[in-house]
């Protein structure tokens, strides 16, 4: 049986304007695409307009899948890592960052292999009480390279240094030439993760469980690469056996 592969939502702010109010909730066609090919179920889970009409059902929802993706997104709220948002940073969804670090602390508890992109290596790190740059070229003065790249999401524009005898070695090798879509980034790494790669100028790019196989993330979007990267596609094909072998 395939595994379900849950993906919380992103919200489209615009809206129709003969139905004002009615916000659509989605999940990338790449992302999707990408899980599909893998051999795995993806399903949507739409955050609520208050937490208090989920928080209850937390458990359930984890419950029902196999493994929990984390998409690309808005910018995290920094109110959920103890700072105040600073005049760089993008826009941000609290309900969004609420339910999304909520499926995550579950998920951990219960053993689900978790797998982050973009903006889910970032919420990730925040719900185990890491914290963030808030923007990248405001905050730290190392920044050398581009990381939010001009040129379109699927070229690659740098490369990542991995980590001896981490699992994303194992899947990638000792470098990886990626695209880059991101100023936000990990500032202080959170306790039971571990860096599995950074740039070129130091900033985390993936990182992965310190004591298990359970959680892998990443900064760049393998989902825009897999279609001609077959190394890209093993964080899908490894993230589905992951949760093939969770049930």
């Amino acid at each position: 049986m395939k595994p379900i592969i849950g993906m919380p939502s992103d919200q489209l702010i615009e809206t129709n304007p003969r139905m004002p109010g009615d916000y659509l909730a989605y999940a990338p066609h790449d992302v999707k695409e990408a899980i599909y090919a893998a051999g795995g179920i993806p399903i949507i889970l739409p955050f609520p307009e208050k937490f208090d009409d989920v928080e209850d059902s937390i458990q359930d929802i984890v419950a029902m899948i196999d493994g929990l993706m984390l998409p690309g997104g808005p910018d995290v709220d920094p109110l959920f890592y103890g700072e105040e948002p600073i005049p760089e940073i993008g826009m941000t969804i609290g309900i969004e960052d609420k339910f999304e670090i909520a499926l995550i602390k579950e998920a951990i508890r219960v053993g689900k292999p978790i797998l982050g992109i973009c903006r889910g290596i970032q919420v990730l790190n925040v719900a185990l009480g890491g914290t963030l740059y808030q923007d990248l070229e405001a905050q730290n003065p190392n920044v050398k390279i581009q990381h939010a790249q001009a040129t379109l999401g699927h070229f690659k524009t740098h490369h990542v240094k991995i980590e001896e005898n981490s699992r994303l070695s194992s899947l990638l090798g000792d470098n990886s030439l990626v695209n880059s879509r991101h100023h936000q980034a990990i500032k202080q790494v959170a306790e039971g993760l571990t860096v599995a790669a950074i740039s070129p100028d130091g900033i985390v790019e993936a990182v992965e469980s310190e004591n298990s196989n359970q959680i892998l993330a990443v900064q760049w979007h393998p989902e825009n690469l897999w279609q001609n990267d077959k190394e890209q596609f093993k964080l899908f094909t490894d993230f589905v056996e992951r949760s093939v072998i969770k049930k």
